[in-house]
């Protein structure tokens, strides 16, 4: 298991850290994750979970997909937890140079984090298919049924569902910023999600850190492995 000592002498020797996370970031905010036996994925719906967060299922059943979005996907009162927190702290610092992340909740910059990659979009960008009109997760929440623009365009969430591929933007300002990185920290993540859990492999530094609940495919490669919260790891390592 990990030192936490080690940990923050490693943070504090640091000045391009990179965070890399999962769902498992945002469970201590309240957010369930998916893979977890009690997560999403396990709970029943008239559809599977990975079939209704599909491209194809979002145009041909609508009003269903956004039933689901509303009530599983929208987390609008959740708040930055002790890791948004530690990571918005060492970028504010200067030595974490980017948050690569895979959730779609927003949670890093509500702590305060500016150079954040979400790999998989977000819940507070939504836009018209029509006209390209923005709207706000706030609009999606307290609209019913299917949302429609004031053009009558459908209005999707920015967020990359099955079926859809990353932003390349997005991914290769990720890939840099993990290829600059010299300590990656790694938290929240199964890493069996593909592409992105392929970006580690871009690394080229001597210090990986794992901080996840469950063991992971990586584990036989890392330099510290924490099996215990994020948010206590991170908040105890990173000095307010």
């Amino acid at each position: 298991m990990g030192s936490l000592s080690t940990l923050k002498n490693w943070i504090e020797e640091s000045r391009a850290i990179v965070f890399f996370g999962g769902a498992g970031v945002s469970t201590e905010s309240g957010l369930k994750d998916f893979r977890s036996q009690d997560g999403l994925y396990h709970e029943k719906y008239d559809y599977p979970p990975e079939t209704i967060l599909s491209h194809s299922f979002f145009f041909a059943h609508t009003a269903e997909f956004y039933r689901f979005y509303r009530d599983k996907m929208l987390c609008l009162t959740a708040q930055p937890n002790p890791a948004h927190l530690a990571l918005a702290r060492l970028e504010a610092a200067g030595k974490l140079s980017a948050v690569v992340t895979q959730n779609i909740d927003g949670l890093h910059q509500a702590a305060g984090s500016k150079k954040v990659f979400e790999l998989h979009g977000s819940v507070h960008r939504n836009y018209c298919l029509k006209c390209g009109k923005f709207y706000t997760a706030e609009d999606i929440a307290t609209s019913t049924g299917v949302p429609h623009c004031t053009c009558g365009g459908l209005i999707k969430p920015d967020v990359v569902l099955y079926e859809e591929g990353l932003d390349q933007a997005c991914l290769m300002g990720a890939v840099q910023a993990i290829a600059g990185a010299d300590l990656l920290i790694v938290g929240g993540t199964s890493l069996t999600v593909y592409p992105a859990a392929g970006l580690l492999q871009y690394y080229r530094g001597h210090r990986l850190v794992l901080i996840n609940r469950d063991a992971t495919p990586l584990d036989g490669q890392a330099d510290l492995v924490f099996r215990d919260p994020i948010g206590k790891v991170l908040g105890e390592a990173v000095a307010e």
